[in-house]
C-alpha cells in the first residue's frame, strides 16, 4: 500500500504520527516467521514427493501443482523475511536495490499463482468433461508450455513494479514506498487487480462451476463409479480449495487497494489493523496448499510420510557410519606410538 498519511506499510514501515501504537510490532513477525517455516518445510515436501517420484512427467496436473509450489517458495524465501521487518524496524534497511527487488517477487509470483490456477481448473474441466478427446491436448509438454507461458506474463506485468517502489526518506526514515505519480499508480494498481485476480478468478470460478455442474448431474450414481472418475472427483476438490483459498486470502488486499482508489479511505487505527490482517492473509496463502494437500490426498499424505522416513532413514545410517578411534591403554610395553589404533564402529562390540 505504502501511503503516507498517518500510516505507511506494506512496502515501507510501520510508521505513524502515533509511533506508540503499533500493534503488529510482535505479532505480525510471529505470524510471519510461521509463515516461514510452514511454507519453506511444506512445500519443499511437496517438491520432494513430486520430483522423488517422477510423477512430473507423465501429470499435467502435478506439473501445475509443483509450478504452484515453487512460485509459493519464491515468495516465502524472497518477500516475506524482509516484509516482516517493516512492523518492527524503524525503517527500510536493506537499500534501494531489495525495495525493488522484493516487491517485483511479491506481485511476480501473485501472477505466477493466480495464472496457474486459471489454467489448472481448465485442465480439470478437461479431464472430466471430455477425457479421451482432451488427451491429446493435456500432455506433460503442453503443460509445460503453458507454465512457460504463465511465467513470461507474470515477469511482463510484474517488470513495472521495479520503477514503481523506491526509498523514501519520510521523517528521516528510510521508507520504501511507490513514487509513481497518482495516475500512473492507479492505472498500475487496477491493472494489477484485473490481470492478477479478477480475470484468473472469473477463468476458474466459471471452470470449476462446470465441472461440478457435470459432475453431479452427468454421472451414475456414486456405487457405479469407476475408480478412476472416484480419482479425479477428488483432485478436482483438492484444487477447488486450493483456489478459494487464494481467492479468499487475496480478497482483502484487492479490496483495500479498490477502496483507496475509488472511495475515502481513511488513515486511522481501525484501518491500519484491517491492513495488517490482509497483509498476514495474503502472505499465508503461501503456506496454506501443501495443508491442503495433506488433509485431503490420501496419496500426497502417504508420499509425505516416504519422504520423512527417507530422511529419518538417510540421518540413522549417517550416524551408524561414523567411526571412532579407541586408544588402548598406555603401558610400557605398548605405547600409544608403539601400537595402531583400533578403529570400533559405533554399535559394535569390540
Amino acid at each position: 500500500y505504502g501511503w503516507v498519511g498517518g500510516w505507511v506499510s506494506e512496502g515501507g514501515c510501520a510508521v505513524s504520527e502515533n509511533p506508540e501504537f503499533k500493534p503488529g510490532s510482535i505479532t505480525v513477525p510471529v505470524i510471519f516467521s510461521l509463515i516461514f517455516l510452514l511454507g519453506t518445510v511444506g512445500n519443499g515436501l511437496v517438491l520432494a514427493v513430486l520430483l522423488r517420484n517422477g510423477q512430473m512427467s507423465y501429470s499435467t496436473t502435478n506439473l501445475f501443482i509443483l509450478n504452484l509450489s515453487i512460485a509459493d517458495l519464491f515468495f516465502i524465501i524472497f518477500c516475506v523475511p524482509f516484509q516482516a521487518t517493516i512492523y518492527t524496524l524503524d525503517g527500510w534497511v536493506f537499500g534501494s536495490f531489495m525495495c525493488k527487488v522484493v516487491h517485483f517477487f511479491i506481485y511476480l509470483t501473485m501472477y505466477a499463482s493466480s495464472l496457474t490456477l486459471a489454467a489448472v481448473s481448465v485442465d480439470r474441466y478437461l479431464a472430466i468433461r471430455y477425457p479421451l478427446k482432451s488427451r491429446d491436448l493435456r500432455t506433460a509438454r503442453n503443460a509445460a508450455g503453458a507454465i512457460a507461458v504463465i511465467w513470461a506474463l507474470s515477469i511482463i506485468f510484474a517488470g513495472p513494479y521495479l520503477s514503481y517502489y523506491q526509498i523514501v526518506h519520510y521523517n528521516g526514515v528510510p521508507i520504501c514506498m511507490p513514487i509513481w505519480e497518482d495516475r500512473r499508480r492507479k492505472i498500475m494498481d487496477i491493472s494489477s487487480f484485473v490481470f492478477g485476480y479478477l480475470i484468473p478468478m472469473a477463468i476458474l470460478s466459471l471452470a470449476y462451476a462446470r465441472t461440478i455442474k457435470f459432475l453431479w448431474t452427468s454421472v451414475d450414481p456414486i456405487e457405479t463409479i469407476s475408480e478412476s472418475k472416484k480419482a479425479k472427483r477428488k483432485v478436482t476438490k483438492m484444487i477447488i480449495i486450493v483456489a478459494a483459498l487464494f481467492c479468499l486470502c487475496w480478497l482483502p488486499h484487492h479490496l483495500i487497494i479498490m477502496w483507496f482508489w475509488f472511495g475515502h479511505f481513511p488513515f486511522i487505527k481501525a484501518t491500519y489493523v484491517f491492513r495488517i490482517v490482509a497483509h498476514c492473509m495474503s502472505y499465508a496463502n503461501s503456506c496454506l496448499n501443501p495443508i491442503v494437500y495433506a488433509l485431503i490426498s490420501k496419496h500426497f499424505r502417504k508420499r509425505f510420510k516416504q519422504v520423512f522416513a527417507c530422511l529419518l532413514k538417510k540421518k540413522s545410517k549417517a550416524v551408524n557410519n561414523k567411526v571412532h578411534v579407541v586408544h588402548p591403554p598406555s603401558s610400557p610395553l605398548h605405547s600409544p606410538r608403539s601400537r595402531p589404533p583400533r578403529v570400533q564402529r559405533l554399535g559394535t562390540s569390540s
